[in-house]
């Protein structure tokens, strides 16, 4: 069995946490296509319906590489100042809807206490895949209630700060402009957020409780590739640091250094 401390000995990753300019913008804009093609998909949808379902593909898509952002976000790790990833969390929080600042503070949590009581974000994890889908709209509200009670001042304001810019959002969307497709990404995102507890915490550490990484991972290239390496979930785990884009690296110089342990694979 191989022990977290002697990973973070043996393992070389420090190299992997540099970024070079072109990693950086890359990380900055990567979910922006996405948006702009699921607002694209939601206009013409107004006159061909069926275009709804590509809208709502690309507002997955744009949801997923959102959380790629504010997962390395969480951890200073998009090679950019501590202000600035923070309002990059604000600006996310605005398009993604809820106060990504309450998550960071779950998510650290969660590395700190990984499946413990304490760790509200693994919840989840220990229900069946139905429990998990069916506790998604109540996940994000115990994610707030939690970085309320334990976050410091300075966290506060800014879930303050984005909860009220979430109102801000909502009142434009369905008052202000009361506009089809400004309404159809808020609904899109509420959605997202309510499917977080089963596709973030659920389908990366269900049924890990007994295993030495205490979560899963990918290894074929074409899923790594579809899902941003976003299911590199034990890598990240043990070396957290490291941003998301490096992970598939990390991967394998972990099984070359564990080729015995056993990898629990997301799907």
């Amino acid at each position: 069995m191989h022990k977290t401390n002697d990973l973070l000995q043996a393992v070389e990753w420090k190299d992997l946490l540099k970024l070079t300019q072109k990693d950086i913008i890359s990380e900055l804009f990567i979910s922006l296509p996405w948006l702009l093609f699921a607002f694209g998909f939601a206009y013409f949808a107004q006159q061909y319906h069926l275009l709804y379902l590509p809208a709502l593909g690309c507002s997955f898509m744009f949801f997923l590489t959102g959380l790629r952002q504010v997962h390395n976000a969480f951890h200073f790790a998009l090679g950019i100042t501590r202000p600035q990833t923070h309002w990059v969390m604000f600006g996310l929080s605005v398009l993604m809807l809820g106060s990504m600042h309450a998550v960071q503070i779950n998510h650290l949590r969660h590395h700190q206490y990984c499946m413990q009581d304490e760790d509200v974000e693994a919840k989840s994890a220990r229900m069946r895949w139905w429990q998990a889908l069916l506790f998604g709209p109540i996940f994000p509200l115990m994610l707030h209630k939690k970085a309320l009670q334990v976050g410091n001042q300075t966290q506060r304001k800014w879930i303050y700060a984005e909860l009220l810019a979430n109102v801000l959002v909502l009142l434009l969307a369905f008052v202000v402009f009361d506009h089809i497709i400004l309404k159809f990404h808020v609904l899109a995102m509420l959605i997202g957020q309510c499917m977080t507890a089963f596709f973030a915490v659920w389908t990366v550490h269900h049924d890990t409780e007994d295993h030495i990484y205490m979560a899963r991972t990918v290894r074929h290239e074409l899923k790594r590739v579809v899902t941003y390496n976003m299911f590199f979930h034990v890598e990240h785990h043990l070396f957290p640091a490291v941003p998301t884009r490096h992970l598939h690296v990390l991967a394998k110089r972990l099984d070359a250094y564990a080729p015995g342990v056993e990898i629990r694979q997301v799907f």
